[in-house]
């Protein structure tokens, strides 16, 4: 009955939880950020914190010229599609029968634009009365989650003492060490993710700028959301400029597509690397859960699939794999535990890493890989004791 009036009020507050669950994602990407300002002087916390607000409010503004640009370029591309009555084909299909199929099946671009928009627009007003309405929500809904956001990142050690102490003593050591692992991968790849996006929409944005595209602002916002899409992403952000290319020019089409199929690239193979250290890479578990969450949730559950999929990898690993280890490899476990704290604390200084302090830093890490195994054996019972134990 306990664990029914739980489910029962976790379900009835569900949007809270939901808040509360994507601000300790955001807590957890910008906890890099907000160690700078721990222990740090009153005029170095007050030079960084001027330092975000900066760089909150430009990327503010930059956001809203791009979306403000996207607009314009919207009513563009739909006053000309309005006008068009011609499907544009590259030279090579002229006068072939996939040409005239093609014709023959689709309705001219104006046809089609009065089928989707109504007449005189009567179908639009509704979506558009729709969008300004989510776009409210929106807004005060992330602002409610950055606030706590915020709360999360300054009071973090009076929020893990409040949920450990719901947990027996003897569990709470095993559970914080997996919340802060789960916490750290889940944060990495969050920034890696939000890096790439807007690295993309960057660079997408200036090349279909240099091309001469007519729409630059729409395909590289396009682009830069379906980054964010796992799997299907990029040939969403690929699709589109070659479908504009029926639009406009075939040529521009054709420079454009490959343009963003070079930037794709570099940003996976290149950029991608050196942000994220895929430390939980298992393919087929995320495409799984992805498929799951896709039928259940749509594109909500396609966006979290990889962080579901990261959390069951992190809790088998130290749930179920790491179950036999005890003793002193448990001691040893624990010294690892606190060997990352030093680290972490390292790399928030201020001043310069001294050479003494790195290299027996990395000393320490090797005794540690070294003393494990011969630990982690010694506790293995040899076959002829289990048998005279027999």
């Amino acid at each position: 009955m306990t664990t029914l009036l739980a489910l029962l009020v976790l379900w009835q507050f569900r949007i809270v939880v939901i808040y509360v669950l994507i601000s300790l994602l955001i807590a957890a990407a910008l906890r890099p950020l907000v160690s700078r300002l721990g222990g740090s002087r009153y005029m170095v916390r007050f030079a960084w914190m001027l330092l975000y607000l900066v760089t909150l409010a430009g990327f503010g503004f930059f956001l809203f010229l791009a979306v403000e640009t996207a607009i314009h370029e919207i009513q563009q591309l739909a006053n000309t599609v309005s006008t068009q009555d011609v499907w544009r084909l590259p030279i090579w299909l002229e006068g072939s029968s996939a040409q005239l199929g093609l014709v023959a099946r689709l309705p001219p671009p104006s046809k089609l634009f009065e089928a989707v928009t109504g007449d005189e627009g009567q179908l639009v007003l509704p979506v558009i009365l729709g969008f300004t309405k989510g776009i409210g929500g929106v807004v005060s809904n992330g602002l409610v989650i950055l606030l706590l956001s915020i709360y999360w990142s300054i009071n973090q050690i009076h929020f893990e003492r409040l949920w450990l102490s719901l947990l027996p003593s003897d569990h709470r050591k095993q559970a914080r060490g997996i919340w802060r692992t789960i916490e750290l991968d889940l944060g990495a790849y969050i920034r890696s993710e939000v890096i790439q996006s807007l690295l993309a929409g960057l660079l997408l944005g200036v090349g279909y700028r240099l091309l001469g595209s007519p729409y630059p602002t729409v395909l590289a916002l396009t682009g830069a959301l379906a980054w964010l899409i796992p799997l299907v992403g990029a040939p969403l952000a690929v699709i589109l400029p070659l479908l504009l290319g029926l639009l406009t020019s075939v040529q521009l089409s054709l420079f454009t597509t490959l343009y963003t199929l070079v930037v794709l690239i570099v940003l996976q193979v290149w950029v991608e690397p050196r942000l994220l250290r895929r430390k939980w890479d298992n393919p087929i578990l995320t495409l799984v859960i992805l498929l799951a969450l896709a039928d259940a949730f749509g594109l909500l559950g396609i966006l979290v699939a990889p962080l579901i999929s990261v959390v069951c990898q992190i809790l088998w690993s130290r749930l179920i794999r790491r179950r036999a280890v005890s003793g002193a490899a448990a001691q040893v476990s624990d010294l690892k535990e606190r060997q990352a704290l030093v680290w972490e604390a390292i790399e928030a200084m201020d001043k310069p890493h001294l050479p003494l302090v790195t290299s027996s830093m990395a000393r320490l890490t090797l005794l540690i890989e070294k003393a494990e195994p011969i630990l982690q054996a010694g506790l293995s019972p040899e076959p002829s004791d289990a048998l005279r134990g027999n």
